[in-house]
C-alpha cells in the first residue's frame, strides 16, 4: 500500500512538474516578442539607417540600454521580423510603405517617431540635364507601389507629366497619369534593391532610386540626381514598432537619441544635406 501511495505521489509530482514547465514555456512564448530590459533589437537598412543607429549606441549605453542592430538588404523581411517578435523595432521605411504593409499583410505596426528624410531622386548616365530627355524615354522605377506616388509627384513637379484631377498623390499609380507629353515609357517591375544595378548597367534613360541605395553606390542625391524630391514630402523615415510598444521606455529613449545634437551633426556632416533629421512628430 505504501509503495502504491508513493508511486501515486511520484506521478502526481511529475505531472505538476510538467505543467509548470508547460506554463513556463507559454510565458516564454508570450514574452518572446520583447527583448530583455537592457537590450533593444532594431532592424535596419545598411545605409543610412544602420550607420545612424551606430551613432546612437553610446547614447543609449549611458541609459543602460544595449542596442543590437540587425541589417536587412530588402524591404520585406524587416516588417515580418518585427511582427513576429524577432525585433523590438525597425528603421528603414516611410509611413505610406508602413500603411501598405499593414494593409497587405495584416500587421499591426505603428509609427513610434519620425527620424529623417532621404529624398527620392531620378538619375541618369545618358543625359546630364533633364532638358535633354528625349521623347519616348524609358523611366525605370521599383515595383514598390508605395513609392509610385512620390515618383509621379516628382515628375509632375518638373512638368514631365500631369496626374488626373483629384488623385491622392500618395497612392497614385501610373494609371493615374492624365497627360504625358513626352510619351515617357515606364518600367516598374524591379525590386528596389536592384535599381542601383540598373543605373550602373546604364539601363533606361532615368532611374528612380531610393536614397539609401543611391548612397550605397556613392551617388549623392543632392548633387547627382537630375530630379530630386522636395522637402515637403510625407515620405519621412520612421521607427516602427508593434502597436502598444511605442509607449515602451526603451523605444522613447531610442527616438530621443536619434534626435540628439550629436546624431544630427553626424548626419549633416556625413551626407551633406542629402539626408535630413526631422522633428519626431513629423507626419
Amino acid at each position: 500500500m505504501k509503495k502504491k501511495l508513493l508511486g501515486f505521489i511520484t506521478i502526481a509530482a511529475a505531472v505538476v512538474g510538467l505543467a509548470a514547465c508547460g506554463n513556463s514555456s507559454s510565458d516564454d512564448s508570450s514574452s518572446k516578442s520583447k527583448s530583455d530590459d537592457k537590450t533593444l533589437v532594431v532592424g535596419a537598412s545598411a545605409t543610412p539607417h544602420a550607420e545612424i543607429l551606430e551613432q546612437v549606441k553610446p547614447i543609449l549605453k549611458k541609459e543602460g540600454i544595449d542596442l543590437e542592430i540587425k541589417i536587412f538588404d530588402d524591404y520585406i523581411l524587416p516588417n515580418k521580423a518585427l511582427a513576429s517578435g524577432d525585433l523590438d523595432a525597425n528603421y528603414f521605411q516611410h509611413i505610406p510603405y508602413l500603411n501598405k504593409a499593414n494593409k497587405d499583410n495584416g500587421f499591426d505596426l505603428v509609427n513610434a517617431g519620425a527620424v529623417h528624410l532621404e529624398p527620392m531622386g531620378l538619375y541618369s548616365q545618358k543625359i546630364k540635364d533633364i532638358k535633354d530627355l528625349k521623347d519616348g524615354a524609358t523611366v525605370i522605377t521599383s515595383n514598390s507601389e508605395s513609392d509610385w506616388g512620390r515618383i509621379l509627384t516628382i515628375l509632375e513637379d518638373n512638368d514631365l507629366i500631369k496626374l488626373k484631377d483629384g488623385v491622392d498623390k500618395e497612392t497614385a499609380t501610373f494609371d493615374d497619369i492624365a497627360e504625358n507629353p513626352k510619351k515617357l515609357e515606364f518600367k516598374h517591375d524591379i525590386d528596389p534593391a536592384l535599381l542601383a544595378t540598373a543605373y550602373k548597367n546604364n539601363e533606361g534613360d532615368l532611374v528612380a532610386i531610393n536614397a539609401n541605395y543611391a548612397l550605397g553606390i556613392d551617388l549623392v542625391p543632392a548633387k547627382d540626381a537630375l530630379l530630386l524630391e522636395k522637402d515637403n514630402t510625407p515620405y519621412v523615415n520612421i521607427i516602427a514598432v508593434r502597436k502598444g510598444d511605442e509607449k515602451e521606455e526603451k523605444i522613447k529613449k531610442l527616438v530621443e537619441a536619434l534626435h540628439s545634437e550629436d546624431v544630427e551633426k553626424y548626419v549633416q556632416d556625413k551626407w551633406n544635406g542629402s539626408i535630413k533629421i526631422v522633428p519626431a512628430d513629423s507626419k
